[in-house]
């Protein structure tokens, strides 16, 4: 992972997960993951705002605070998995700052370490929503800074398989979501089905937004892919992809 350009990608998606998560968590639970979502919801209203001014704003008395609130969480309860996305969340963006200051070593232990925890929450509640969104937000824009393509591959398979599940556990909801909620994670899927090569499924998706989104940033965004035929423009577009509206809100 290049360390000029890591920070950039990795303070986009984690920020981006942070909004995003804030949005689903709070949603109604379909039946699968029903508890779990309520328990994720409640850690997310506590650490959430903290994350987000510090990743966002450069406070880092709230980042360490909202650290720390992981770290104490998880020192008393091991296997709690809204803490542990979390605090994995804020490892994957302290290795950016590592790669920015050159410190490769601890860059790669960070993103090595944050990983983890993110992929170990997900085993732990496999079938929530405000676990898998957190890991799918990171994983899909940081994928395209991964300098080796078969692990950049695995990253897109990562990230657009907790997408595709988010989107079947919301599924009886989803139409109440934000249009931000449901644009990001609608996009998420047709951009990542386009880095893995596979054009169908993400033209499915880019004309669902045109249909279900009519009127929104997404849908003009979705309708400009739709009608670029050509494989480098359609690589920039892909390339230039960052959530839409976030920082506005």
């Amino acid at each position: 992972m290049g360390p000029a350009v890591a920070l950039a990608a990795l303070f986009t998606a984690v920020a981006f997960s942070t909004a995003t998560a804030q949005e689903t968590a709070g949603a109604p639970a379909g039946k699968a993951g029903h508890a779990a979502a309520a328990s994720a919801e409640r850690f997310d209203e506590l650490v959430r705002d903290d994350l987000f001014d510090g990743m966002r704003k450069g406070d880092r008395a709230a980042f360490d605070r909202a650290m720390k609130l992981c770290a104490d969480t998880l020192a008393q309860n091991p296997r709690h998995a809204p803490a542990m996305v979390w605090h994995g969340t804020g490892l994957i963006y302290e290795s950016g700052q590592a790669f920015q200051s050159k410190d490769i070593p601890k860059g790669l232990d960070l993103w090595q370490r944050g990983l983890k925890e993110m992929n170990d929450a997900v085993a732990l509640n496999p079938d929530d929503v405000g676990i898998l969104i957190p890991r799918g937000a990171v994983l899909l824009p940081v994928s395209k800074y991964d300098p080796n393509p078969e692990e950049a591959r695995q990253l897109i398979r990562t990230g657009v398989a907790d997408y595709e599940k988010v989107l079947h556990l919301q599924e009886a909801y989803f139409p109440t979501l934000s249009v931000h909620a449901r644009g990001e994670l609608l996009f998420g899927l047709a951009d990542g089905w386009f880095r893995l090569d596979e054009m169908n499924k993400s033209r499915d998706y880019l004309q669902r937004i045109v249909k279900d989104l009519a009127g929104s940033e997404y849908a003009t965004l979705a309708t400009a892919w739709l009608q670029t035929a050509e494989a480098t423009a359609l690589q920039k577009r892909s390339a230039a992809l960052s959530c839409i509206g976030c920082h506005a809100r």
